[in-house]
């Protein structure tokens, strides 16, 4: 009976959004509260990724209950510890370290059951590359399509997302009975930490059989802040012309400011740096509070992953390149000579 209610309820209110009908402050009240959000979160070695509790929070523009959901080797310590985070009311972890690398293979068959189970209409996971290689599948799984990489939630069923490397602003409106979507990071800040009360309950584990195999890893290992979250991000693009050059003259920079390190996909794509450093439509998106480029022209690909960064500056001897559009701080001039003279400014 409650299940049938429930889902008149929701049809009805449906049908009022997408028809510009209004409806009932009481009916719209029953409506939130039917609404019910999981959020797909990441740990890593036992450790939550913070940058994936942006989930959590597009999950609250919505209204209604927040699950939230973690698996992985010895992860009970880790839900205990996201239970106190504001906003979520529960918390449901499976304790098997099949699940540590986030394999999409064995993973989304467990999200699946979970998700059966507890009858949500929202989920959400950080639009990384474990939320785009999970999701995609979850959602197929369960008949639906999946809405990428959304900055802000209009409505229950409407979300907005960037398309064409961010040029253009698209509003996707869903009929799909179960929404499935990944959010981007650095349009939603994380939750609270503390202030919560929510609880923590083992979910299930079908133990699906996974015919993929985790071999190995090879990180590039840093002391510095993490590029997708870091306050403070120095940049290094083509205009270095060498890894040498960008080896010599980046982390000092970087290092003078307690900065992230990240590059243009020319910078990478030359060699010159890692890919895990890359920023951009392809790389990793950022928005710290000071983004500093040198040598980067400023490709529509690039600008997609930085310009909402809150200051932009930038170092090019070229005073036409595109870069200069969107910096608010802009030095004309070579950078062989300026990033030194910067460095040791900062320095002293």
């Amino acid at each position: 009976m409650h299940s049938l209610a429930r889902q008149s309820t929701l049809r009805s209110a449906r049908f009022c959004l997408r028809h510009n009908q209004p409806i009932a402050i009481s009916r719209l009240s029953a409506y939130r509260r039917l609404l019910s959000t999981l959020a797909v979160l990441e740990q890593r070695d036992g450790k939550l990724n913070t940058s994936s509790l942006a989930a959590v929070t597009a999950a609250q523009k919505l209204g209604g209950t927040i699950t939230a959901f973690i698996a992985g080797g010895g992860v009970k310590a880790v839900a205990d510890e996201t239970a106190k985070v504001k906003g979520i009311e529960k918390i449901i972890y499976v304790d098997n370290a099949a699940y540590d690398r986030g394999l999409p293979e064995n993973y989304a068959p467990l999200l699946v059951e979970n998700i059966k189970k507890g009858g949500f209409t929202h989920i959400f996971a950080g639009h990384s590359a474990f939320g785009k290689a999970l999701i995609p599948r979850v959602a197929a799984m369960l008949d639906s399509q999946q809405i990428s990489d959304i900055t802000a939630v209009e409505s229950e069923d409407t979300f907005v997302r960037p398309i064409y490397a961010g040029n253009a602003i698209l509003t996707v409106q869903s009929s799909d009975a179960i929404k499935f979507i990944t959010v981007r990071a650095t349009a939603f800040p994380s939750p609270e930490l503390e202030g919560g009360s929510g609880e923590a309950s083992e979910g299930i584990d079908p133990k699906a059989e996974c015919n993929i195999e985790w071999v190995s890893e090879d990180l590039a290992k840093s002391d510095r802040p993490e590029l997708a979250t870091a306050g403070k991000v120095v940049s290094g693009g083509r205009g270095l012309k060498s890894k040498e050059e960008f080896d010599r003259l980046m982390p000092p920079l970087a290092d003078a400011l307690g900065a992230a390190i990240g590059a243009s996909r020319a910078a990478v794509d030359s060699g010159f740096a890692d890919n895990s450093l890359q920023v951009g439509q392809t790389g990793k998106n950022v928005a710290p509070q000071l983004y500093l480029c040198a040598g980067i022209s400023g490709a529509i690909q690039h600008l997609a992953g930085m310009k909402d960064s809150k200051v932009i500056a930038a170092i090019n001897k070229d005073p036409d390149a595109p870069i200069f559009q969107v910096a608010d701080v802009g030095l004309v001039g070579d950078l062989f000579e300026k990033v030194p003279e910067l460095t040791e400014k900062l320095k002293q």
